[in-house]
């Protein structure tokens, strides 16, 4: 059966140490629009983008240079019929070394095609990761 979650992949030139830090470091890569810490385990975090976008994260899996989890306690689009479409998905971050490099992959497990934000998700996803 075909996995039709949201995922990305990219190989970049730094640690895995340094992939790590920079996923936790939130506010340098999606928005300095974040409330609460982004790097324990079993915190929380408010993200909000204007009017258009707000959620709530929980920090459910975090360990040190391998792997982060969000789980989506809430969330609002302004831009869909069902306000809450992330409501209870899953935000993965799993870093693993490959060919000297570190590869780094993004899943959004529970975005999925059939969401009416699918399209601009991917785009956003894909365009910050």
């Amino acid at each position: 059966m075909k996995n039709n979650d949201f995922t990305t992949t990219i190989l970049v030139d730094a640690t895995p140490a340094q992939v790590f830090d920079a996923v936790n470091n939130v506010r340098g890569w999606w928005s300095e629009n974040i409330e609460g810490d982004t790097n324990k385990l079993n915190s929380e975090f408010l993200y909000h983008y204007q009017d258009v976008h707000r959620c709530k994260m929980k920090i459910t899996e975090l360990v040190p240079n391998k792997k982060v989890v969000w789980h989506v306690l809430d969330n609002y689009f302004v831009f869909t019929k069902d306000k809450s479409e992330w409501k209870d998905t899953d935000i993965i971050f799993e870093i693993s070394e490959k060919e000297n490099k570190t590869q780094l992959t993004f899943t959004q497990k529970g975005l999925v095609p059939a969401y009416e934000c699918f399209k601009i998700c991917h785009d956003a996803w894909t365009h910050y990761i």
